[in-house]
């Protein structure tokens, strides 16, 4: 296949939305949640800074206490109110 053989349409890859009867709205919200849902801005707020292993691993463990007294405190019996 040679260059001018080549189909004059670009194959577009990632996140898209078509706009139907000229409903911009509609296709943008569509197309912020497709962008929500595939994590792509958190992975752009972690790759903007490096981090260093070992506050990776710091946060980790802290996230992980949190969520461990979090599941203490919705399993603790309620105060007497006497």
């Amino acid at each position: 296949m040679s260059y001018y053989d080549k189909p004059s349409f670009k194959k577009v890859t990632g996140n898209t939305v078509i706009v139907q009867h000229d409903n911009v709205d509609k296709a943008l919200r569509k197309f912020k949640k497709k962008v929500l849902e595939s994590g792509l801005l958190n992975e752009l707020r972690e790759r903007e800074f490096y981090t260093k292993p070992t506050t990776k691993r710091k946060q980790a463990k802290n996230a992980a206490k949190r969520r461990w007294q979090k599941k203490l405190d919705s399993q603790a019996l309620p105060k007497k109110m006497y």
